[in-house]
């Protein structure tokens, strides 16, 4: 039974692969479209939210990659701060989603499997889980698609996760939802991210870090003559 999510789960990401809807659902499309999406947010606020929120849980949960482009359609369509509190949440709820469905289809296998090397990591995870997680949110170099997935298989308590996750996510998206305001005038994604961005994010993720590290390096110190 506890299998049934996942195959739930792999059968709606692949109807979604390979239906051709990914292929429409993109920069150029929603471009050509915004008049009508901003009409019907005009008309239907609340609803559009909501309908919003559920569409990007749904796309994290499957791990489609149009993230970014619906992360600045948030903007676009419900300014910097409302955008950015259901981006958020919506990014969170589809997280956690996966987190619980890698957690109780995959985790218990992998944890009555795996050797010494992955308990010596999985001790170290759970003292630090909270710091690891919130430096791979804060930093966008890892995939969103692993990073939702990997403390699942460490045993980080869900409301730590949901919690981290949230926190985690707000610097990137903020920058995102922001840039989403001249949704019109975007050529491509990819033009969005610039070094100074990352390296912004990164300096960001290492501050995030300094608690763990230190917990890591204080025994060793205090250990020395």
């Amino acid at each position: 039974m506890k299998w049934l999510a996942l195959i739930v789960l792999v059968a709606l990401m692949a109807v979604a692969f390979f239906s051709g809807l990914l292929d429409r659902v993109d920069l150029a499309f929603i471009q050509q479209n915004r008049d009508q999406l901003q009409a019907f947010v005009l008309a239907r606020p609340i609803l559009s939210v909501g309908l919003f929120i559920l569409t990007y849980a749904l796309c994290v949960a499957l791990s489609l990659p149009i993230a970014t482009v619906l992360t600045l359609l948030g903007g676009f369509l419900f300014g910097v701060w409302i955008g950015l509190l259901a981006v958020v949440v919506g990014a969170t709820v589809g997280a956690t989603v996966l987190f619980l469905i890698a957690r109780s289809s995959l985790g218990d296998p992998l944890r009555q499997k795996a050797g010494p090397l992955y308990q010596k990591v999985a001790s170290h995870m759970q003292t630090n889980a909270v710091g690891y997680l919130l430096f791979m949110r804060l930093v966008p170099i890892f995939p969103f698609f692993l990073v939702n997935i990997v403390p699942a298989f460490f045993g980080m308590s869900v409301a730590s996760y949901a919690l981290t996750t949230f926190v985690g996510i707000i610097p990137g998206t903020f920058v995102f939802v922001n840039l989403g305001q001249q949704f019109g005038e975007i050529a491509s994604v990819s033009d969005l991210v610039s070094p100074q961005m990352l390296i912004a994010l990164g300096l960001l993720g290492l501050f995030a870090l300094i608690p763990t590290i230190y917990r890591h390096i204080k025994p060793n110190a205090e250990a020395q003559p």
